[in-house]
Order: C-alpha cells, then structure tokens, then sequence
C-alpha cells in the first residue's frame, strides 16, 4: 500500500481560525510528479445518540450559516484542546439537551470529508438518561431547540431533508439496525 502514499514537500499555514485551521501542501504524488493539496485542520467532534425511556431520539434544531438552513441533528460539539472525545460527548449532551448520563458508549469514529478535511467524529450512544435541574446551558452564540422523536418521524426529517447531515443520518440508520434485530 506503500505506493500509494504522497509526500509532503512542503506545507504553509494560509488561514488558522478559531475552528478550523487550512495550508496549502506541495506533495510528490507516487508516479513522482507534484501536486498541491488544500487541507482543512479541524480538533474532531462527537455525537451523541441519546434516547429517551419512550425510546425517542433526541434533536437538535437549528440554524446552520453554511447551508443557510435550519437542520435537525443529534447532539454534538467540537473538541476543545486536550478534551477527551468521551468527556467532551458528556459535556455536549449536558449542554445542549439538559440531560446526563452515567453510561455512554464509544459506537464508531469517521472521518466526514477525507479529501480534503482530517475532521474525525467520534459517535457515542446511551438509553439511560437523567434530566439535570441545573444544566451548564448553550454556549453564547449557540441557538436551537431540543426536540424528541420517534425513530419512524427521524426516518420521516431524512426524506424531507430535514436531517441533511452525515452524523444525524448514520445514527438514524443505526438505530434502525438495531430496532430490526430486535435490540431496541
């Protein structure tokens, strides 16, 4: 596989953001010719595919300045600098759904767009949710609302591109998975 592999020539640092950091590398491709490579920096993110004792699925709704729409996704969050992916999953659930729990689970990690992006989400599940008195709250310039839904209606927001994201679509079709082996 080792034929496959570009090296790097040289890398510059054209934007370093709050979020996102990009450089523009020069590599020598495996036939030996250069090319150049746009590359998004990014921590990493989870999700949390959180249900409720009726077996709902918590949302959130809210507006998203790249699509310029309001989407529907499960909870989730960017990892803050030396944040463990499984401590960032409880602090996003606490933040924006109000809710803990004692007992998440590590389901997959995946790259969203390896082409040009090294963005890694790290999913987590969990069924045994408590509702906090006093949650921690959305950051400053966060906004959504929290809404819980049956798995048929999840299924429903995907086909009228209400859910339009990779990470609220692959819990979705997990949990489906799970329901159809009888394990929900």
């Amino acid at each position: 596989m080792e034929h496959l592999r570009e090296k790097t020539l040289s890398s510059t640092e054209i934007y370093n953001g709050n979020i996102i950091k990009v450089s523009l590398d020069e590599v020598e491709l495996p036939n030996g010719h250069t090319s150049k490579r746009e590359i998004v920096r990014h921590p990493g993110a989870v999700a949390i595919i959180a249900l409720t004792d009726e077996k709902k699925l918590l949302l959130v709704r809210q507006y998203r300045k790249p699509l310029d729409m309001i989407i529907y996704e499960i909870p989730a969050g960017k990892l803050e600098p030396g944040e463990k992916p499984f401590d960032c999953a409880r602090r996003e659930l606490e933040e924006e759904t109000g809710y803990k729990s004692d007992s998440i689970k590590h389901i997959q990690s995946f790259y969203t767009s390896p082409g040009f992006a090294d963005e890694i989400v790290h999913v987590y599940y969990t069924d045994r949710l408590e509702k906090l008195e006093n949650s921690a709250g959305l950051d400053d310039d966060e906004f959504l609302d929290l809404l819980e839904v049956t798995l048929d209606e999840a299924g429903t927001l995907i086909e009228e591109n209400k859910i339009y994201d990779a990470k609220t679509v692959y819990a979705v079709q997990y949990l489906q998975l799970k329901q159809s082996q009888g394990l929900l």
